[in-house]
């Protein structure tokens, strides 16, 4: 169940101290992948790009973490936690060491491919990793998610002002990213929960069965909408923030567009914690009530040239996503058969990531093709309708499908 200790002799045995390290590996490496966040806006200028080609950088982020979870999906209840998440962080620093050397398209494309495998090692492993170290589970699997969401708040605000208020605005901010990632490499001190078993490395890198038991697919379409819906609104802020904010209102400030980031994860982070002690229907409908009124404040703020509706819009969208997203999780959680949890869980966060890559580029080419406006009410339409199906069926299960 453990590791040999370092070399130096130093060991971590406090499971509070251990589950803050992994809490700290995990934060740093989501927010790496969050930093281009408020320099799109400088990448479009230098190179030319356009609203759609922004969002297909941002969909190759989104693939790669969805090929990293299919592929390496068990590789650290095979090898153990600890190598899993040092192959996180060496993409990481592999990623901020593409972004800081060179602005062209190809190095965009491959800083945000190595990005996004880093995020799908993290993911799995560190969630895993926390609740295993913490003497509380359930608070383990909290602290997790607060690490995750913390950490893609944290990204574009350290960005965004540095990129505004210090020289060489694409390249300081990932040079900070991989200083930040110096001190995690005390993860070498807490000890493994996982022993890795030989030939591990092999069998865990294969593709993960998708599927959803007959039986659970209404709950599950649910909850896979919720996480669809999410990741769609958080995934347009991430990507077009800058966009919607310098060509909608004017506002070409960098450090603003990683604080209405910043902001959007803080609120999504505030919603998972309201959402303790709601029953998983209740806190799923009020994120579903929440998202579709954050968007149409969003839509609005820009005919009215308001920053401060668009912030207050985007906060409802992270906390309504917060609620959602927190409520999905444990829904799926609870109906998945134990044998086919791993294969059901995978389903979900499929379904989820395909909502941070279609729908954004969708809006990439509305707002190349047609108006910022246009993308923007095309948003919340969709969000509003999908909101409003997943409701319907949350509405229609039986009492007993909403227990936490």
């Amino acid at each position: 169940m453990t590791d040999r200790p370092p070399p130096q002799g130093f060991r971590i045995t406090a499971p509070v101290t251990g589950t803050l390290v992994a809490m700290y590996v995990m934060a740093v490496v989501m927010a790496a992948t969050t930093l281009p966040t408020p320099l799109y806006a400088i990448y479009a200028g230098r190179l030319h790009l356009k609203p759609f080609l922004i969002t297909v950088i941002f969909a190759a982020y989104a693939l790669a973490v969805l090929a990293a979870l299919l592929l390496f999906g068990r590789l650290s209840d095979l090898v153990g936690r600890k190598p899993v998440l040092f192959a996180a962080m060496a993409f990481s620093a592999a990623s901020a060491v593409v972004f800081a050397s060179n602005v062209s398209l190809p190095a965009l494309f491959a800083g945000r491919l190595l990005s996004g495998i880093s995020a799908g090692l993290v993911t799995g492993a560190a969630t895993a990793y926390i609740t295993e170290l913490h003497p509380h589970k359930g608070r383990g699997s909290l602290l997790a998610t607060l690490a995750n969401m913390g950490g893609l708040g944290l990204g574009p605000l350290i960005s965004g002002v540095l990129a505004e208020h210090f020289a060489r605005p694409t390249e300081l901010p990932f040079i900070a990213a991989a200083l930040l990632l110096v001190p995690a490499l005390v993860l070498l001190a807490v000890p493994d929960t996982v022993k890795g078993q030989r030939g591990g490395l092999r069998a865990g890198i294969k593709p993960q069965r998708l599927g959803v038991p007959r039986e659970i697919r209404v709950p599950f379409a649910a909850a896979a909408i919720a996480g669809f819906v999410g990741f769609a609104l958080l995934g347009f802020i991430t990507a077009l923030v800058g966009s919607f904010l310098a060509a909608g209102l004017g506002d070409h400030s960098h450090q603003t567009a990683g604080l209405v980031a910043f902001l959007a994860f803080a609120a999504g982070t505030l919603g998972q914690l309201l959402a303790i002690g709601r029953s998983n229907r209740s806190a799923s409908l009020i994120g579903l009530g929440i998202m579709p009124v954050g968007v149409t404040l969003m839509t609005v703020a820009l005919p009215a040239k308001s920053l401060p509706l668009f912030i207050v819009g985007s906060m409802l969208g992270g906390v309504g996503t917060g609620f959602a997203f927190r409520a999905a999780i444990q829904t799926v959680n609870a109906i998945a058969p134990p044998r086919r949890r791993g294969e059901v869980l995978s389903t979900f966060f499929v379904v989820a990531y395909v909502g941070t890559t279609l729908p954004v580029v969708g809006a990439g080419i509305l707002i190349t093709t047609t108006t910022l406006l246009t993308a923007t009410v095309t948003l919340a339409a969709m969000v509003t309708v999908l909101t409003a199906v997943a409701a319907a069926i949350l509405v229609r299960l039986p009492s007993a499908a909403s227990k936490p």
